[in-house]
C-alpha cells in the first residue's frame, strides 16, 4: 500500500467520480484516476459500498465483473419511475434544448465533451432525451467503455431539418470543435464560443413545443 494513502479521502473520490461519470467504470481506470494500487482502489469500493449499505442512503454500488457503477436502490423505484413520468409529460426544459442543439452540432460526441461545453453535469438530461427518443447512443469505437450521442432522425423531423447541415452557422460551430479538438491549449476560447449555441440560437424551439410520449430509448 502506498505511503499516505488516506482511506475517507479515496472513498469521498471515487463516489465523485462514479456520480460524474454516471456509467458502468472499469476497475483500471479507476486505479488510474485515483492514482491507487488495485489493493487500495479495492478497499475504497469496499468502503464505499459499505457506507451506500446504511439504512438512509438513496445509492448503492453495482457490480458487474470489473466494472462498478453509482445507481439508485430499488425501494426508491415507485418515487423515481413517477419522476421520470412527470418529466416526459412536460415541455423540454431550456436546459434540455440546449443539450439538444449541442448534440446536433457536435455529434457524435461524449458525455464528457457535452459537459465540458455545458459547464453542468448533463447525465439526468441525457437519460431524458433518450427516453423521448430525440437522442441514441452507441458505444465509442476508440474507447469501447464509453458512449457517444447523435440525434435521432425523429429529432431531426421535430426541428425541421432534413439534415444536421442545416442548422444556423453549422459549419462555424464544426470549425470551433475541430479547433478544440486540435489546440487543446486554446480551450477556453473555445468553450466560451461553442456555449453559445443555445436554445434560443436554434430550431430547438420547436421541438420545445412538442409534448413527446415516447418511452422507449433508441439505443445501439
Amino acid at each position: 500500500m502506498a505511503k499516505g494513502f488516506d482511506l475517507n479521502a479515496k472513498i469521498a473520490e471515487l463516489e465523485a467520480l462514479l456520480f460524474i461519470h454516471g456509467e458502468p467504470l472499469p476497475l483500471k481506470k479507476i486505479q488510474s484516476v485515483l492514482e491507487v494500487s488495485k489493493e487500495e482502489a479495492d478497499r475504497a469500493i469496499e468502503g464505499l459500498e459499505a457506507r451506500l449499505g446504511e439504512e438512509h442512503r438513496g445509492l448503492a454500488l453495482l457490480k458487474d465483473g470489473d466494472k462498478i457503477q453509482l445507481v439508485t436502490k430499488t425501494q426508491f423505484g415507485k418515487i423515481l419511475e413517477k419522476f421520470v413520468k412527470d418529466e416526459l409529460s412536460e415541455e423540454l426544459s431550456p436546459a434540455s434544448l440546449e443539450t439538444l442543439a449541442a448534440i446536433i452540432y457536435f455529434a457524435p460526441i461524449s458525455r464528457s465533451r457535452l459537459e465540458y461545453l455545458r459547464g453542468v453535469n448533463s447525465s439526468f438530461i441525457l437519460r431524458s432525451l433518450l427516453l423521448r427518443g430525440l437522442v441514441e447512443r452507441f458505444s465509442d469505437p476508440d474507447r469501447p467503455n464509453q458512449y457517444l450521442y447523435r440525434p435521432t432522425f425523429e429529432l431531426l423531423k421535430h426541428a425541421g431539418l432534413s439534415k444536421r447541415e442545416d442548422m444556423p452557422d453549422f459549419e462555424k460551430f464544426q470549425g470551433l470543435m475541430r479547433a478544440f479538438e486540435t489546440h487543446s491549449e486554446d480551450s477556453g476560447q473555445v468553450q466560451s464560443e461553442t456555449t453559445e449555441v443555445t436554445a434560443e440560437s436554434s430550431p430547438m424551439q420547436q421541438v420545445g413545443g412538442e409534448k413527446n410520449t415516447t418511452t422507449e430509448p433508441h439505443t445501439q
